[in-house]
Order: C-alpha cells, then structure tokens, then sequence
C-alpha cells in the first residue's frame, strides 16, 4: 500500500472537512476574543446630568463632544431620580454638579462592571480638573467584596452555557447526531430540561452559599440558570437535528466564539466595538449576564428583554428539535430488536 492509499485510510474526505471546519473555529475564536477584548472603551455610555439651569447645556455639550465619544449625556432632573435610573439600569452612571462648592459628584454602579463605573470617574475626574472642580465617586451599587471587577455573574452564566451544550451534544451523540424518532427526540428534550433545572440550582448554590460571590435572591438565580442551560441545550439540539455532528461546532460558535465576548462580562457592553455590543444583547450569554447582575446588584429590574431572548431560544430549540424528528421518516434499524446471527454475534443500531 502506498504512502497516499495510508494517508486516505487514515484521513477521510470527511475527516478532512471537520479538521477543516476546527481550524475555522479556531482562527475565529481567536479573531472575536482579541478583537472585542484587545481594546475597550467606553463609548456612548448613557450618562445623566444633573446641573443648574444655566450651565446644564453647556455642560451636555462638552461631555458629548469629549474626544472619542464615551458618553451619550441626557439631562436628569434631580439626584434621586439620577440614582433611580441607574437601578433601573437606564444609565451607567451620572454626574451631579454642586452649584454651593467646588466638589461635584459621579455616581456609578460597579456591580454592573467595575471597569466601566473607573473610567467614569477617570473621565470627570478630567473633565472637571479642567474647570479647577473635583470630584467624589459614589457608588449606588456595588459590586460584592467577593465578587473580583464583578466578573463572578459572567462566569457563573459561562458555566451553564458550557453545560448546556455539553450535555446536548452527549445526548445528541450517544445513538447518532440525529434524533431518529419522536419518541427519541422528547425524551431527549426532557432529560435537557431536567438538567438544566439540576445545573440551574447547583450554580446558585455555589455562587451564593457556598462562596459567597453573588447576593441576591437564590431562587431567582436558580430559575434564570435553569432557562439559561435549556435555552443554550435546546437550540444545540436542533443545530444538530439540523446540520448533524456539525451542530455541535455551529453551537461553539454561537455560545463562545460570538456569545462569551460579547456577553459584557470582561468589559461592559458600552466598552466593546459595535459590532459585539450590538450582537450581545441577543445571545445566551450576554442575556443570562445582565439577568444575572440585575438580581445581585440592581434588584432585578431590566430583566425583562433578557428573559424573552432567552426564552425565544429555548422555544425555537425545542419546536425545531421536535419538527425534526417529526419530518425524518422512520428507519428499520431506529427500533430493530437485537437479533442473533448465523455464527452467534448480534446486529445492533
């Protein structure tokens, strides 16, 4: 046998094509981490401004015509309402402008991403060294002394993500990447949802209980983990009902390659380059962070959009596995008994 009749014995044509396909998802990992990561800015940050009347414009129009645009200002009526806007999550932060000294006040929110409420206060820090004024940072809601830049949300959505389409795949693979029957495919999707109900409460009790890196409601945790690893198992599901063993590659894409950089966990999403802030939002893991970091830190509003995102996942994931397995017609060997053979071995599936 010759060394080419070795090498196509030992590399398939279809072999090849998923090497090929690795090395794709590989170079764009690369390209999608480096490129949300390698440089963060703030820009266009939505920014309230309490001030007196009389400086009030003139005080917008410098901070909108800063270099680089960070901040997207927009007039607050008052610092009760500044500060209820920043637990509502409408703004990231604010500046309140004392008309009696020199001090004014930035308020920021680190539990929203420590980075983030730092470069806030470097930038009117600057801004107003240039008007001879200081400044004092308040923080309205900080992040918890065991919660690290508040990265622990983002990593405890990373974990059910990763174990939402890990089990999806050892579901999907155990008796081949397409599920053969109905029957095949709902049992499938009720083991996902009770893993992911198991998943859910497991990582609430380790990120609150047991290391004490999260505040928040518990329950409230365990319920947003839960959809999070069914809504990432279900839609790996049908990628591979779908596009078979290449579902579990397209699912890394979508869950890690696009969805952990841009999930604002790192860096903020008013820090990334428009291309990751405007898909984050949309993906699992930007969903399940900011659902995350709203019920330790911002008590639980803005939840809303984020919760039907990853709603939207789950049903599309369910309703394609199951029309799949629907539509495939039926196959002998789906349900074929073991059968001796002549020379007392057994056929199997």
């Amino acid at each position: 046998m010759t060394f080419a009749d070795e090498v196509k014995n030992a590399v398939t044509p279809r072999a090849a094509l998923l090497v090929i396909g690795v090395l794709a998802l590989q170079l764009l990992f690369i390209a999608s981490y480096v490129g949300a990561l390698h440089k963060p800015k703030p820009t266009d940050v939505p920014f309230g401004v309490v001030a007196p009347q009389r400086i009030s414009a003139r005080l917008l129009t410098e901070l909108k015509d800063l270099p680089g645009g960070p901040l997207d200002p927009r007039a607050v009526s008052d610092a009760a309402t500044a500060r209820q806007q920043i637990l509502n999550r409408g703004i990231d932060g604010a500046l309140i402008v004392s008309p009696r000294s020199t001090t004014d006040t930035v308020l920021v929110a680190s539990g929203g991403g420590a980075v983030l409420a730092e470069s806030l206060t470097k930038i009117i820090t600057k801004v107003d060294l240039s008007q001879r004024r200081t400044v004092r940072s308040v923080d309205v809601a900080p992040a918890s002394d065991e919660d690290f830049d508040g990265l622990s949300s983002f990593y405890l959505v990373v974990g059910w993500c990763v174990g939402g389409y890990l089990c999806a795949s050892i579901l999907a693979i155990s008796a081949g990447s397409r599920p053969a029957n109905r029957q095949r495919a709902t049992i499938r999707t009720g083991v996902m949802a009770l893993y992911s109900i198991a998943g859910g409460i497991g990582g609430a009790v380790i990120i609150g209980p047991i290391l004490g890196a999260l505040p928040g409601s518990f329950w409230g945790l365990s319920g947003l983990g839960a959809l999070t690893v069914f809504s990432v198992g279900m839609i790996t599901l049908a990628l591979q009902a779908l596009t078979g063993i290449v579902g579990i590659g397209l699912a890394v894409l979508l869950v890690v390659i696009a969805g952990n950089p841009s999930a604002g966990g790192a860096f903020p999403l008013p820090m990334l380059p428009d291309f990751w802030r405007a898909i984050g939002p949309a993906l699992p893991p930007g969903a399940g962070t900011w659902v995350a970091r709203s019920i330790a830190y911002f008590k639980g509003n803005a939840v809303t959009g984020p919760l039907l995102v990853l709603s939207a996942w789950a049903v599309v994931g369910t309703v394609v596995t199951l029309l799949m397995a629907m539509r495939r017609k039926p196959e002998a060997a789906d349900d074929a008994p073991l059968t001796g053979t002549a020379g007392g071995g057994s056929t199997a599936r």
